[in-house]
């Protein structure tokens, strides 16, 4: 299969399993004419969250990286009722977008977008756990620690999840000093052999890691 064979078959991907609705489309939108970077989740990733969380029965789920919030939204959409997602973003500008796109979408009463730096935010909501899946979309150099966090927040049973595990090809490199590229590196090869963890990375698009809890 060539490139554009490949890219045609996600497209047929997304558009028969994953098709956005106008809120989602609405938001890329939003995010781009405010500036913010353009490096959300594809819609069939966003699917294949859902079926992860739903899979496991997820209720209390924890993602480092909000942005605008389209995975949130793909996410709060495969919680139940009484669901609960903290998403954890860096910027205010960023968070406010966030929640009033997930207004829009539906699923504010199951979504708290809190604003800081992620390390002191997980060690607050610690109480809250422990959690059924973590979501780490956020700066790479800091995957390790993340996966730190999660497997002593994170319940057995639950995953462990990860975008730009391939960080756009740089895992290949022998020898980087790239310390977004080394912090990936060490993270996919961790999750890769630690016995605590049944692990792989699907290649769609940037890769997604998915580690289950043993």
């Amino acid at each position: 299969m060539d490139e554009a064979q490949r890219r045609a078959c996600e497209s047929y991907v997304a558009g028969l399993f994953a098709p956005e609705d106008e809120v989602l489309a609405d938001l890329r939108r939003a995010m781009k004419e405010s500036g913010l970077p353009e490096i959300f989740i594809s819609p069939e990733e966003g699917r294949l969250l859902q079926v992860l969380l739903k899979s496991i029965g997820a209720r209390k789920v924890v993602e480092l990286g909000t942005l605008g919030g389209y995975s949130a939204i793909w996410m709060a959409r495969a919680l139940p009722e009484d669901g609960l997602l903290i998403s954890i973003e860096r910027e205010e500008l960023r968070a406010d977008l966030a929640r009033r796109y997930l207004v829009r979408a539906g699923v504010s009463d199951r979504v708290q977008v809190r604003v800081g730096e992620a390390r002191e935010l997980l060690e607050r909501i610690e109480v809250d756990g422990p959690f059924d899946a973590v979501f780490i979309d956020a700066d790479k150099l800091s995957y390790p620690a993340y996966l730190d966090w999660a497997q002593a927040n994170i319940r057995r049973g639950g995953l462990v999840i990860a975008d730009n595990a391939f960080q756009e090809g740089g895992v290949l490199e022998a020898e980087s000093d790239d310390p977004d590229i080394l912090g990936i590196q060490e993270f996919n090869r961790r999750v890769a052999t630690d016995p605590r963890l049944t692990s792989i990375v699907v290649p769609t698009r940037d890769g997604v890691a998915i580690a289950l809890v043993n």
